[in-house]
C-alpha cells in the first residue's frame, strides 16, 4: 500500500508561498522531532513543586484525567481532557474542574473553552477543557518558535494550578 502524501502550506521567508508534501513517515518524523525539541527546552523546568517534569506526558495522579498539548498544520492547542468511561463519574471531575474556573483562569491568565460533551479524534466522547492557537504548523520549523511560544507558559500555568488543585479531587479518585 502506497504512503499518502500529506500537503502542507507554509509560509517562507521573503513571503514566498511554498506547498510541500510528506509522506505519513516523513510528517511523524517532523511531528517527532518537534517534541523532542519542546522536551529538551522544557527538561531544565521544574515543576511548581521543585520537581523535574516530563511536561510533553504529564501525568495528573488521576486516572483518566489528561493534559494534553497536540499540534498539527492548522493550530496548536492544550487541554485538559476528562476519558472516565462513565458518563456520570466524567460530569462530576468535569463539575469538579468548573468549581476550580477561577483558580485556572487566573492561573493560565486567560479564559479557556468548557465543553462537557465533545468527541475525541477517534470519536469517544470525552469532557475537555483547552484553549488553541490558531494558523500554525507544526511542519513548517518556522513556526516551532510560536508554538513553543505557545505550549510553554500554559503548560507550566497548568501545573502550578495542579499544584494547587489536584488535592479537590481526592474525594473522586
Amino acid at each position: 500500500m502506497p504512503l499518502s502524501p500529506i500537503v502542507y502550506f507554509a509560509n517562507y521567508p521573503g513571503n514566498h508561498q511554498f506547498y510541500g508534501m510528506y509522506t505519513r513517515e516523513q510528517a511523524s518524523k517532523l511531528k517527532q522531532a518537534f517534541w523532542t525539541a519542546f522536551g529538551q527546552y522544557m527538561a531544565p523546568v521544574l515543576s511548581a513543586e521543585g520537581m523535574p517534569t516530563n511536561w510533553i506526558n504529564y501525568k495528573t495522579g488521576l486516572k483518566n484525567v489528561y493534559f494534553r498539548m497536540q499540534a498539527d498544520k492548522k493550530l496548536a492547542s492544550i487541554a485538559i481532557e476528562m476519558t472516565q468511561p462513565d458518563p456520570e463519574i466524567q460530569q462530576m471531575f468535569f463539575e469538579q474542574f468548573e468549581a476550580l474556573r477561577e483558580l485556572l483562569h487566573g492561573t493560565v491568565g486567560e479564559e479557556w473553552t468548557w465543553d462537557l460533551y465533545t468527541t475525541d479524534e477517534y470519536g469517544k466522547e470525552i469532557s475537555r477543557i483547552h484553549t488553541e492557537l490558531r494558523g500554525v504548523n507544526v511542519f513548517n520549523q518556522d513556526d516551532w518558535p510560536a508554538l513553543i511560544s505557545f505550549f510553554k507558559p500554559r503548560i507550566i500555568a497548568l501545573d502550578a494550578f495542579w499544584s494547587d488543585a489536584k488535592y479537590s479531587f481526592d474525594e473522586l479518585r
